[in-house]
């Protein structure tokens, strides 16, 4: 089944209204691993697992290269023997990997109610509707610029209005790129990337405004929004957006000489907070190679820092920041189960959960990925 022109929320009535065959549920993990290997031999490089970070334990272990979103879509797309790529992440991982993929391959989600509330929080109407209303008040010439965890609708508007994609690790390159051809950037839809980015660069508070969808006008004032050099969309990370500064405190009291690094999808107060903060590479790269015996708290996601942990033990302590963990609720989805239903669809030659993205948009998204990819 394709999922061409759902909506989010469609996707995940349908992936409500379509569970697992019996057949693959409460299966024992040494099945699900036998099955799993045995279906990946008899595909061969034909098939692609591909792994985010944020993934379980029990899913990545399958996957043939693991990283960030962009990372995981670039390498698909250069796997030329591989006719079709499952991308063990959520929905606009997926919609990426097939805008970047060749004509003859294929993307398969393996569960489609594998989402991400914050590319949900930007919605293409909305987002025409704020492009209206700043025009209206003579906000012109602006720069759209968007996380690539967003919706392929929005990264489509972005390419054909100018605009690009960003990263957490390139969100200063693309923010000077965007401000080189524009005096207004609209970020979305993370407010705390953009706004913890910008300040990074020099960029004063009071020249940031956030625009919330919900509210005519985005609920400012028009002297505000012209004034404005960067507006923020009003959205977050569920996951992120839970560490505070209390937690810090509360580690540093506990780990005098212990150090703390956020992701940059954590709130401004954090991030002002933590001692180190950037993109997830940024985080693996810094505890990885930080001296043996220091003390890490991570703000992100849990399965990481656990992983994490368990491969830099007992040389360097990593615990999360927030004591009960904070998990992605969408991303842990993704289960063996669906992974092994999706594979053993293909060998019987059934597609199980293609993502397609339609044209008009998938030409425009891909020109706004392009155009990040040349910033490299």
């Amino acid at each position: 089944m394709d999922i061409q022109l759902l909506t989010d929320y469609e996707r995940t009535r349908l992936s409500e209204r379509q569970p697992l065959p019996e057949a693959f549920l409460r299966l024992p993990e040494s099945e699900l691993e036998v099955r799993i290997a045995a279906a990946r031999a008899a595909l061969g490089d034909r098939v692609v697992i591909l792994g985010h970070h944020y993934q379980r334990d029990e899913v990545i272990k399958f996957a043939d290269c693991t990283g960030d979103s962009l990372r995981l879509a670039q390498y698909a797309s250069r796997q030329e023997a591989a006719e079709t790529i499952v991308f063990c992440g959520v929905h606009f991982m997926a919609e990426s990997a097939d805008v970047l993929s060749g004509d003859r391959q294929q993307v398969i989600l393996p569960d489609l109610a594998a989402g991400c509330s914050m590319a949900d929080m930007a919605a293409i109407d909305q987002l025409e509707t704020c492009w209206e209303e700043m025009a209206s008040v003579g906000v012109t010439g602006v720069i759209p610029v968007t996380y690539i965890n967003s919706s392929a609708a929005i990264k489509g508007f972005c390419g054909e209005h100018g605009g690009i994609v960003c990263t957490s690790t390139n969100a200063a390159k693309v923010l000077a790129w965007a401000w080189a051809r524009g005096r207004t950037v609209l970020m979305l839809p993370d407010q705390h990337l953009g706004r913890n980015t910008a300040y990074k660069m020099g960029v004063p508070l009071d020249e940031m405004v956030l625009w919330d969808p919900d509210a005519p006008l985005g609920g400012l004032e028009p002297t505000s929004l012209q004034h404005a050099r960067l507006v923020l969309w009003k959205g977050h990370c569920s996951v992120h957006t839970r560490f505070s500064v209390r937690q810090i405190e509360q580690f540093r009291a506990a780990h005098p000489d212990g150090k703390v690094i956020a992701h940059p999808e954590c709130t401004f107060d954090v991030v002002q907070a933590a001692d180190e903060s950037g993109s997830t590479d940024y985080i693996i790269r810094t505890v990885t190679g930080s001296p043996e015996g220091s003390v890490w708290a991570v703000a992100t996601e849990i399965h990481l820092v656990n992983r994490l942990a368990r491969e830099l033990a007992p040389a360097r302590t990593v615990m999360t920041l927030d004591s009960l963990g904070c998990l992605c609720s969408t991303m842990v989805r993704v289960s063996p189960n669906h992974l092994l239903w999706v594979l053993e669809g293909l060998i019987d030659g059934e597609v199980r959960n293609r993502t397609v993205v339609p044209e008009p948009t998938r030409t425009w998204a891909r020109v706004a990925l392009d155009r990040m990819l040349a910033l490299a």
